[in-house]
């Protein structure tokens, strides 16, 4: 594995500090995180946190990722910023299907899906209208990103460290 950049490492502890943020306040902040000014002078975005068991460990990780919401569904992208592999998440939620969501203050038992053909070109046309990197990312791997779309459940306690 290439060793991060300067930037990578910013991404990834700014990540780190969102996520302990998001589970240490319960939900109160965190749900919308600044980003860069997007097209539409947006400058937050939804940002929602997976819980995935670890596929070899059992241990339970939780991850923010930003999402959509489609037609009643949360929309995530496993794009790992542009990455040549998938993200831990993904290939947790895939080895054993044990999802559970946290949306600001509430959290929830999940199932999830991946669109396909015609409904899978219109999910990425939502997709990147809400934020211009996720093309970009389709345009640095080989790899064909998935799309995840998460049904809620029933409702659980929210995520704690």
């Amino acid at each position: 594995m290439a060793e991060q950049t300067a930037y990578e490492k910013h991404v990834w502890e700014t990540l780190a500090e969102h996520r302990l943020a998001y589970i240490r306040s319960g939900g109160a902040l965190g749900h919308l995180m600044e980003g860069e000014p997007l097209r539409d002078g947006r400058r937050f975005n939804p940002m929602c946190l997976l819980r995935t068991a670890g596929r070899k460990s059992g241990k339970q990780f939780v991850t923010p990722v930003m999402y959509g919401n489609l037609g009643g569904e949360i929309v995530v992208v496993a794009s790992k910023g542009g990455a040549d592999e998938h993200p831990a998440w993904y290939l947790n939620l895939k080895a054993n299907g044990e999802l559970a969501v946290q949306v600001a203050t509430q959290a929830f038992t999940a199932g999830f899906r991946e669109p396909e053909g015609e409904e899978r070109a219109a999910v990425w046309a939502y997709m990147d209208g809400l934020s211009p990197h996720y093309a970009k990312y389709r345009g640095m791997t080989g790899r064909e990103i998935p799309l995840v779309m998460i049904l809620l459940k029933d409702e659980i306690p929210v995520f704690s460290e």
